[in-house]
C-alpha cells in the first residue's frame, strides 16, 4: 500500500508511513507540514531582521526605555499578539486575512523580543539564538523520530498546560517582589524547560493532529514554542553574565 512508484524511497514522497496506523495520505500529510515550516521559515526571518534592526537603530531602544509615550507603547506591543489571536482564530481559513493577521502577530511579536535583545549583550544574544537552534532541531529530529516508532507525545498536553499557569503566576510574582537572580535563573529554566516540552507536544500534533487548514495555528503554535524557548534562554545567560 505505502510502496512508491518508479522504487524510489524518499520518505517526504510518501514511501513509507510517518507513525505506525497510519490511515491518511503521507503525501498530503508531508505537504501540509513542509507548508508549516515554509511559514515558520518566514516569521522566523522576519522576526530576526525586526530584532536586527531594534537592536542596531540605538534610538529606537532609547525612546522605549526613556519616555512615557515609549513605554506605554511597548506595553501595548505586549498585548498585540494576545488581542490578534483571537480574530485569528475566527479568519484562520479565510485568505488574506488569515495571513494580514499573522503578519501582525508576527512583527509585533518581532518588535517585543528585538527590545528584549537591545539590552542584552551580543554575545548572550548569541549563545541563546545558538542554543536554542539547535534545541529547536534536535528536539523537531526526535520527535519525528519517536513517532515513526509509534511513541505518542500527547499526555503531555495537560501537564504542559498546568506548567505554564505556574510559570505565568511565578512570572507576575517576579514583576511585584523580585528576588533577584537566582530566582530569574530558576524563572528560565522553568520556562526552557516547559517549551521543550511543547515543541515535542507541538511538532506530535503537527505530524498526527492537526487538519490540513489548520496551517496557521500549526504555525503559531510551534513559532510561540521556539521565540518563547529563545526568551527563557536569553533570561537565564543574562542572569549569569
Amino acid at each position: 500500500m505505502w510502496n512508491q512508484p518508479y522504487g524510489k524511497s524518499d520518505v517526504e514522497s510518501g514511501a513509507r508511513p510517518l507513525y505506525p496506523m497510519m490511515l491518511e495520505s503521507p503525501e498530503l500529510r508531508w505537504s501540509f507540514i513542509r507548508k508549516v515550516y515554509v511559514i515558520i521559515a518566514i516569521q522566523l526571518l522576519a522576526t530576526i531582521a525586526v530584532g536586527a534592526v531594534v537592536v542596531t537603530v540605538r534610538p529606537i531602544s532609547t525612546f522605549f526605555a526613556t519616555t512615557n509615550t515609549g513605554l506605554a507603547l511597548y506595553i501595548v506591543l505586549i498585548f498585540v499578539p494576545l488581542i490578534t489571536l483571537c480574530p485569528l482564530y475566527s479568519y484562520y481559513q479565510k485568505h488574506p486575512v488569515n495571513y494580514f493577521l499573522l503578519g501582525i502577530f508576527t512583527l509585533s511579536l518581532s518588535f517585543v523580543v528585538g527590545l528584549s535583545c537591545a539590552f542584552t549583550s551580543g554575545k548572550v544574544v548569541l549563545e541563546a539564538a545558538i542554543l536554542t537552534a539547535v534545541v529547536v532541531i534536535a528536539l523537531t529530529l526526535y520527535t519525528f523520530w519517536a513517532a515513526s516508532r509509534g511513541y505518542d507525545f500527547n499526555f503531555l498536553g495537560p501537564f504542559l498546560f498546568g506548567a505554564v499557569m505556574v510559570l505565568m503566576v511565578f512570572g507576575l510574582i517576579q514583576v511585584f517582589f523580585p528576588l533577584g537572580k537566582i530566582s530569574t535563573m530558576i524563572y528560565g529554566c522553568l520556562g526552557a524547560i516547559i517549551f521543550c516540552g511543547y515543541i515535542l507536544y507541538d511538532t506530535d500534533n503537527l505530524i498526527k493532529r492537526y487538519s490540513y487548514d489548520e496551517f496557521i495555528w500549526a504555525s503559531v503554535s510551534l513559532y510561540l514554542d521556539i521565540i518563547n524557548l529563545f526568551l527563557s534562554l536569553l533570561t537565564i545567560f543574562r542572569a549569569a553574565e
